[in-house]
């Protein structure tokens, strides 16, 4: 046997590895798997059969997902205080599945969330979502989190959407051209087909910019160009689970086709790495 033919044997085997337990119905356990995109909690717009955590628990063991860094669904969509507090409470339950997002309300007072919980370490990231609070992502009530973004090296996760008036593309390209340093994660990578076309015309420009590829519009050969483009340590799986069922983000990026080393940085290396800007913070 050449060694071309030894390497794709251990790939595949490797490919087996992961895939074969889907097939035999028994959580993963060859890949470290990082949900980048969730959230806790009941949304207020549509039922959710089991959003509390210990719900979500249950369906990362039956998947073999390791950790999912969360919001709440109240922080995002009505109360930015109460809904950080009962992300922080769920992340202090359960902190080896759990990093809490910060969520930013440009409403309600950014200076005081991030006084309050910047410092927390059970909080690993700050979430924003420009649609929901009918604000731009480039406007100035924002501009407390990207100075906080830029001094300690927090992510910061945005909501896009092609098209969007308060997350298009063009603003996550404005936003990391002033913030050079600070890791954007673009939620849903733009959303749409024309979306993701954009999100990585933005990638291959702005190298702060990282693509998260939740949402329903994706497949997984859109999730292996995006690897291509731009590179496995720029793009990181989410789910948006609750509010989405993990296991089909789950499979797109699993049978996207993605060597071994670049299908694990996808679905928890890349996402491991930029949470490790606590480890040298008090």
């Amino acid at each position: 046997m050449s060694a071309a033919d030894g390497s794709a044997s251990a790939a595949d085997g490797s490919v087996n590895a992961l895939t074969s337990a889907l097939w035999e119905r028994r959580p993963q356990t060859s890949v470290r798997i990082v949900d980048a995109h969730a959230h806790v909690g009941p949304y207020s717009l549509f039922f959710i059969p089991d959003a509390g955590s210990d719900g979500m628990v249950r369906v990362m063991d039956r998947c073999g997902v390791s950790h999912a860094v969360i919001s709440s669904h109240l922080a995002i969509q009505l109360d930015a205080a109460a809904g950080n507090a009962a992300t922080a409470e769920v992340v202090g339950r359960a902190p080896d599945r759990f990093t809490g997002y910060l969520t930013v309300n440009p409403w309600q007072d950014p200076a005081r969330e991030l006084g309050m919980w910047g410092s927390d370490h059970r909080f690993g990231g700050i979430k924003l979502h420009p649609d929901l609070h009918d604000y731009p992502l480039t406007g100035g009530r924002y501009a407390p989190v990207w100075e906080f973004a830029q001094r300690t090296g927090c992510p910061v996760l945005t909501h896009t959407y092609d098209g969007s008036p308060y997350n298009d593309l063009p603003m996550v390209d404005e936003v990391a051209a002033r913030y050079p340093d600070v890791a954007i994660l673009a939620g849903h990578a733009g959303a749409t087909p024309n979306g993701f076309d954009a999100a990585i015309e933005v990638a291959r420009r702005r190298p702060g910019v990282v693509l998260e590829v939740c949402g329903s519009f994706n497949s997984g050969s859109d999730i292996a160009r995006m690897v291509r483009e731009v590179g496995a340590d720029r793009v990181v799986y989410g789910s948006d689970f609750p509010f989405i069922d993990l296991r089909m983000s789950l499979g797109r990026v699993i049978f996207s086709g993605l060597t071994e080393e670049d299908r694990a940085a996808v679905l928890g290396g890349t996402m491991t790495r930029l949470l490790q800007w606590r480890s040298g913070r008090e």
